[in-house]
């Protein structure tokens, strides 16, 4: 398992059967980013585009998603930031921080769902 330190972006309409080690996937007509894991680990990361999720800069070369990848439903629970292209380590969160970070999302999330006028 060797981790990566570089996501080169790659323009598709859908995502290959297979994806590659070292590739950003770009869908624009899905809205949606996909890659496999920068910890090495092989497993698929999808990163749906929204306000509410994730936003995606092109500076014409390389890419950046905001905010970080939070992979706590895998087992290798990894944590970056992807700048540029490049990965960006993140520390690794307790279960506790997990669970206040997902409730912190589900409670933007319905808060910009309900335009501002939820709880």
């Amino acid at each position: 398992m060797t981790a990566v330190a570089f996501l080169r972006p790659e323009f598709v309409e859908s995502f290959p059967p297979e994806m590659e080690r070292g590739v950003l996937y770009v869908s624009i007509p899905y809205a949606t980013c996909g890659h496999l894991c920068a910890c090495g680990c092989g497993q698929e990361v999808v990163t749906p585009l929204s306000p509410g999720q994730w936003t995606l800069t092109y500076n014409g070369e390389n890419i950046s998603l905001c905010p970080s990848i939070g992979n706590w439903g895998l087992p290798c629970r990894s944590h970056y930031w992807i700048r540029d292209g490049a990965v960006r380590w993140g520390r690794r969160y307790t279960a506790r921080e997990i669970a206040n970070n997902r409730a912190r999302d589900r409670r933007d999330r319905d808060c910009k769902n309900n335009n501002g006028s939820g709880p």
